[in-house]
C-alpha cells in the first residue's frame, strides 16, 4: 500500500471561494485557531476543516497543535505559479490595451 499523501493541484485549490476567503483571513493573520476561521462561515466546524485540509494537500495552508486546539497558518509560496500563470495574460491584455490606445489615439 502506498502511504504518500497525493498533493492537490494548487490551481484547484484557489478554485472554490471559501478556500480562497480562507486563505485571505489567513494572510491576515500570523496564525488562526479552527474556531476563528470556523466563525467567518456559515457553515460547520467540518466543513471548514475539509476546505482547509485542502489546502494542506495543495502546501498553501500549514497547522500545528496547541494542545487541544489546531492553528493554521499561510504558505504563500505555492501563490507564485498561479501569479507566474497570471503573468503570461497580463502581458497579452496590456498588450490589446496598447493597441487599442494606439487605434483609439489615431
Amino acid at each position: 500500500m502506498n502511504n504518500t499523501v497525493q498533493r492537490t493541484d494548487v490551481f484547484v485549490a484557489i478554485a472554490d471561494p471559501t478556500r480562497r476567503k480562507l486563505i485571505h483571513l489567513l494572510a491576515q493573520a500570523d496564525e488562526l485557531p479552527l474556531y476563528k476561521l470556523t466563525s467567518q462561515f456559515e457553515m460547520g466546524r467540518t466543513a471548514v476543516s475539509k476546505h482547509l485540509t485542502i489546502l494542506k494537500e495543495a502546501d498553501l495552508v500549514t497547522n500545528r497543535k496547541i494542545g487541544r486546539e489546531t492553528r493554521y497558518r499561510l504558505n504563500a509560496a505555492p501563490l507564485k505559479e498561479v501569479k507566474d500563470w497570471l503573468s503570461f495574460y497580463e502581458e497579452f491584455w496590456n498588450e490589446r490595451v496598447n493597441i487599442l490606445k494606439n487605434i483609439l489615439e489615431e
